[in-house]
């Protein structure tokens, strides 16, 4: 499997190396650093990081400016690092396309494990469906029509996209903010609403009483789970 390639964008040099020495500790090793806006986008471009950390106040400009630039090529999982500690903040960065807003002062540990819970999140929604058949669901390879046992459904492409994600993960518990990442590819910011919604629909259309569902079941506070 490929080692991870993670980017640290911080003006401190000290904290970018306590930081990764931390990462280093949990098994990263693949590590590179910048210190401006610039030198950020120079090397991402050329390291192509599987996720990054970013200092919001950078000396020549600021890590949302940065985060926008990368989200125009990428997907990766992007950590907000900011003295900043406003819930105003914290959304912004949500906002614009950050996946997770870590305030100053916090422990080089911390950092650590939040990268290695997003990292595993990215690995189980993009790891392949070990078979194409997942109780009475059936998927076509290319992920594009699904049968319950044997019947085509009628699905709009967001609603395969949930049915992925669950036949991908049977039994597991997918929060509305993994489900959304991953089949809209933005950030969850303010979308209950948008994965409630698509999930009353989808059940609707493979449950044989959407008011009690057998499949989809929804675990209170936590998101829901295929159950099969």
């Amino acid at each position: 499997m490929e080692q991870p390639r993670i980017l640290i964008v911080d003006d401190e040099q000290d904290l970018c190396t306590l930081i990764q020495r931390a990462l280093e500790k949990e098994g990263f090793h693949e590590i590179r650093t910048a210190h401006t806006l610039k030198d950020g986008l120079d090397v991402f471009e050329t390291f192509r990081p599987h996720l990054a950390i970013l200092d919001v106040m950078l000396p020549d400009g600021e890590g949302y400016q940065l985060c926008q630039q990368m989200r125009a090529q990428s997907t990766i999982p992007i950590l907000f690092l900011s003295a900043k500690s406003e819930e105003v903040d914290k959304l912004l960065g949500l906002a614009i396309g950050g996946d997770d807003y870590i305030t100053k002062p916090f422990s080089p540990k911390e950092v650590a494990f939040r990268v290695k819970a997003q990292l595993r999140r990215v690995s189980m929604m993009e790891a392949p469906m070990e078979k194409t058949t997942v109780g009475p669901f059936h998927m076509n390879e290319d992920e594009t029509e699904v049968y319950v046992n044997g019947e085509r459904l009628e699905l709009t492409a967001k609603e395969v996209g949930l049915l992925a994600c669950f036949l991908r993960n049977p039994n597991r518990i997918l929060s509305k903010e993994t489900l959304f990442t991953q089949v809209w590819g933005e950030s969850f910011f303010g979308s209950d609403n948008t994965v409630m919604v698509h999930i009353r629909r989808l059940r609707e259309k493979i449950e044989p009483n959407p008011s009690e569902p057998t499949y989809i079941k929804t675990v209170k506070g936590l998101g829901y789970r295929l159950t099969v």
